[in-house]
């Protein structure tokens, strides 16, 4: 099969869940903490060096963002979350928003939760996990950044998470790294099945 990841386009970006699009079809939706390697990754995952912009002030889109692989398959980019600067009224916003989008969108299915490997499952991140548990959505932890540590350390990190995580139902836990290239594929196969690409 043709790698459907590179031919990915922009479709929307909507400030709630009334400016989605229609909710049909299959939508894999990647969330991650502000300054955890989300667009490094969107990026690195689609071959395409600017389609999430990288950028140095974390937190700054707060709005949903919708790529298209095909009429049935998207990639929906959640708002960054954890963002330190940003006023109280608008992080209880953000999290009406999720919780709305979350309780409502029939065509999620399927998960990314993207974490620094340094500093995993904080309380951002375990929310993430909790909304999407709730719903039956299952869940891919990308532990991003994986060049930051030696690779012996990067897997006790994977394997005490995956620990963590066991009594969800449906939750898997791989590393990654967009500076060096690795494990792209895994993250593919995670993706296929959530979007039914047919192997």
């Amino acid at each position: 099969m043709e790698n459907p990841y590179h031919n990915v386009k922009f479709l929307l970006s909507a400030p709630s869940i009334r400016g989605c699009p229609e909710d049909t079809g299959f939508e894999v939706v990647i969330a991650g903490r502000s300054n955890a390697g989300k667009s490094s990754a969107i990026n690195t995952l689609t071959g395409q060096k600017k389609l999430a912009r990288v950028s140095k002030t974390p937190g700054r889109t707060q709005h949903l963002v919708y790529f298209e692989l095909d009429s049935d398959r998207k990639i929906v980019d959640l708002p960054g979350y954890g963002f330190a600067k940003v006023p109280l009224e608008v992080k209880k916003k953000w999290h009406q928003s999720m919780e709305e989008f979350f309780q409502n969108r029939k065509a999620i299915s399927g998960g990314v939760i993207v974490m620094d490997i340094r500093h995993p499952l904080m309380e951002f991140d375990q929310m993430m996990l909790n909304w999407m548990t709730a719903m039956n959505i299952p869940v891919h932890i990308l532990l991003t950044k994986a060049d930051k540590l030696s690779f012996g350390a990067a897997k006790n990190v994977a394997l005490k998470i995956n620990k963590t995580v066991s009594r969800y139902r449906n939750v898997s836990v791989q590393t990654f790294s967009s500076l060096k290239n690795s494990g792209i594929e895994e993250l593919h196969q995670k993706l296929n099945q959530f979007l039914n690409y047919e192997n």
